[in-house]
């Protein structure tokens, strides 16, 4: 059977999973059996509620919608089907996996995040920006007050320290300053823009394999901000693929591919563009894993932060979106943007 299906007794212990639940969960069988089913749904009420319902089978079958939590991915959504089986004291719980809802609420939910996130930064920035000039120019017209080298050198660290916060600052404002510069653009071309400065940066170590679909029409984009977006994500996986590179077993595949029928943001598009980027390396950490598109979340020591919501605005005003999705051994950052 292809679809997830479970076997539970009365109190709603796991008798029997198939092959399929086991998949899907990333658990044994033999790990599921004797354990409350009910506890891996986002609403186990409704399948408890259910259970006590049917004792002497006063029902023929029941169903609702919910969530799958499963141990390492993303919760699935699922339309659930509980029926009683016939002379004994068991109950057939089957899940139809709703993959389209899924995929549109995450879609949503990035969305929402990303716009957040850009009005939060400006604000901040902004915020920022404006005392940091003050104290900046305060230090230097109290370092030509004094004689002592010694007291200079603190004044010389505020100057510094300013500057570093000034070029971050500048940085998080960076997706609003600049123009939005459209002109016809080959997917391909800043893939390997892309490809031959990251090689440039690591010539040792790392293999960046290309994927490509030639047949991938051109579009209308701003090619230094897709370059950049692309860039941010190929860096952020050479970044943590860093003892695979001393090892000479790092590897970044750059994929092309065309996907039909795709929505967006509750839009639907007949074509778009999949650009995946995936590396070998050990998986976005699950502590982040729902954040890493906030700003300032990073995994990495002496990471801003910055490299991947920066990424998601530049997607996002092509009406596009990327998507991650992460194990231990396997990333693949997906990035869609609607084709005419």
């Amino acid at each position: 059977m292809s679809t997830l299906a479970v076997v539970v007794d009365q109190q709603g212990a796991v008798v029997f999973a198939n092959a399929a639940l086991e998949s899907a969960m990333g658990m044994s069988r033999r790990m599921l059996e004797g354990v409350e089913f009910a506890q891996y749904l986002a609403s186990p009420s409704l399948l408890r509620t259910g259970l006590q319902s049917s004792d002497g089978h006063g029902y023929a079958a029941m169903s609702f919608d919910t969530g799958l939590q499963r141990t390492v991915q993303e919760p699935l959504f699922v339309h659930v089907t509980l029926t009683p089986i016939e002379h004994t004291d068991l109950s057939l719980v089957e899940l139809w996996v709703l993959e389209q809802q899924a995929r549109q609420d995450r879609e949503e939910r990035l969305v929402e995040q990303a716009q957040a996130n850009k009005e939060l930064v400006r604000n901040l920035a902004h915020e920022i920006k404006n005392p940091l000039g003050g104290i900046r120019g305060a230090a230097q017209l109290l370092e030509m007050e004094l004689d002592s080298r010694e007291l200079k050198e603190y004044t010389q660290v505020i100057i510094h320290e300013a500057d570093r916060l000034q070029s971050l600052v500048d940085r998080l404002l960076a997706p609003h300053r600049h123009p939005h510069q459209l002109a016809d653009l080959n997917i391909h071309e800043v893939c390997e823009r892309v490809r031959s400065l990251v090689l440039l940066e690591y010539p040792q170590g790392l293999k960046v394999r290309r994927d490509y679909d030639i047949s991938i029409p051109e579009f209308k984009g701003d090619r230094a901000q897709l370059i950049q977006a692309l860039l941010n994500i190929v860096q952020n996986a050479a970044q943590v693929l860093s003892d695979k590179i001393a090892s000479g077993e790092a590897e970044i595949v750059l994929r092309t591919r065309v996907a039909r029928q795709v929505t967006i943001g509750r839009q639907r598009h007949r074509l778009a563009l999949e650009l995946h980027v995936i590396d070998n390396g050990p998986g976005v950490p699950d502590h982040i894993k729902e954040r890493i598109f906030y700003p300032l979340v990073t995994g990495r020591d002496g990471g801003s932060g910055l490299g991947l919501p920066l990424a998601q605005t530049f997607v996002q005003r092509h009406h596009g979106l990327i998507e991650c999705e992460s194990m231990p051994g396997r990333t693949d950052f997906r990035i869609l943007i609607p084709l005419p």
